[in-house]
């Protein structure tokens, strides 16, 4: 595996076992009804807000994905499928025990997993398209090489192209927000967004300064809207503490950036001044 390649599948790995100790207190502090489902080989986490009810189908797979769900009416929508065969089959199967019309694919940041629910309508911006087959497609085949044929290395093809702004899918509004290689979405009725990554118990991906600042922008975005349940593509649902938590992160790892001469210096300081539990 590429060295890089190895750092996120060694850095997701930490992610997927931490989840698993602030799952109970997350679901403690979140204001709605929710339940976990245990699933053959990965499990649900529902969150139930009444009119909406968000899924959040952890894969337990090796790069620790997460797949969302968004029900109403009886309709879902889906964000960003899984990418393992086994992990296809294993959703397709219980979206099928509920009983709903599940034709809606949102490919944000995840294009991999072509063979799951193919004959669904696929959404997509055209940045996120072009980045799914440019460098996302890299990863995808970094990913094959390391996973062989369990990795559903197929891309999926976009149907239906968005744009920014305000969409109904499902029954379910969303307000898509353009981001530097694809696109978040925001869930207004519920007060529930939906990015990439955060994970406030694990190390974060950052490549520069630019991006750092950016980020920190978008996160105290967040605490602005007061989020209910910030989702993400590779860890568990997380409440807004979660946000004021990697706001600081990138804060302390900009501070060091700034005072180490040399890649070596910083490794060290941040394995001495910047824990996850």
């Amino acid at each position: 595996m590429h060295s890089s390649q190895n750092i996120k599948f060694r850095i997701n790995l930490i992610c997927q076992r931490k989840s698993a100790h602030i799952l109970a207190k997350i679901l403690a502090q979140i204001k709605m009804k929710s339940e976990k489902i245990n699933l053959e080989k990965g499990y649900i986490l529902l969150y139930d807000f009444g009119k909406i009810k968000v899924y959040n189908y952890n894969t337990v797979d090796y790069i620790d994905d997460q797949v969302i769900l968004l029900e109403k009416d009886n309709k879902i929508a889906i964000i960003d499928p899984p990418t393992f065969y086994d992990k296809n089959k294993e959703l397709e199967e219980y979206i099928s025990s509920l009983n709903v019309k599940a034709d809606v694919i949102l490919l944000s940041y995840h294009m991999a997993g072509g063979t799951f629910l193919d004959n669904a309508k696929k959404y997509a911006t055209t940045k996120a398209e072009e980045y799914g087959h440019n460098g996302g497609k890299n990863l995808v085949d970094g990913f094959t090489k390391a996973f062989g044929e369990s990795f559903d290395k197929n891309i999926h093809n976009v149907t239906d192209y968005i744009n920014e702004g305000t969409i109904t899918l499902a029954d379910i509004k969303l307000n898509i927000i353009p981001t530097a290689e694809a696109y978040d979405i925001e869930i207004p009725e519920i007060n529930v967004v939906y990015t990439h990554m955060l994970g406030s118990n694990c190390h974060f991906i950052i490549a520069g300064r630019n991006l750092a600042a950016t980020m920190i922008e978008t996160l105290e975005g967040y605490l602005d809207k007061n989020y209910n349940l910030i989702l993400t593509s590779h860890y568990i649902p997380e409440d807004i503490n979660a946000v004021k938590v990697k706001i600081a992160y990138i804060k302390r790892l900009l501070t060091i950036a700034e005072t180490s001469y040399n890649a070596k210096e910083m490794i060290d300081k941040v394995k001495m001044n910047i824990m996850v539990v």
